[in-house]
């Protein structure tokens, strides 16, 4: 089993709450472990963001890992998690601005 370190995903955030979009999707036959995300909030307010680990791309209220976060103006928020995914999970996010950012960093193992 190999395992490659990476960038696993770079997303600018959705403009609403409730409108989710995929951070990463972990490829056909490989498994991965989302070591961090960061939610960095490039705007003079602050915003509120949304995280799930999901079968689909609209998460079901069971697989959130975050609801309603915060991230101050300005500011950069870092979750060290340790996730672990299976072919085909998605990392899913949504937040109020899209002046907010969201970075995936782990590992794959295939």
């Amino acid at each position: 089993m190999a395992t490659t370190y990476k960038i696993l995903g770079q997303v600018q955030g959705t403009a609403a709450v409730g409108t989710y979009a995929d951070l990463y999707t972990v490829p056909s036959s490989t498994s991965a472990v989302v070591s961090t995300v960061t939610i960095c909030n490039q705007a003079a307010a602050d915003a509120t963001y949304r995280l799930a680990v999901a079968a689909t791309s609209t998460p079901a209220t069971a697989e959130f890992i975050v609801y309603g976060g915060t991230v101050k103006a300005n500011d950069t928020v870092t979750l060290t998690l340790g996730l672990t995914m299976q072919a085909g999970k998605k990392l899913v996010i949504s937040s109020s601005a899209n002046t907010s950012s969201f970075g995936a960093f782990g590992s794959e193992i295939v």
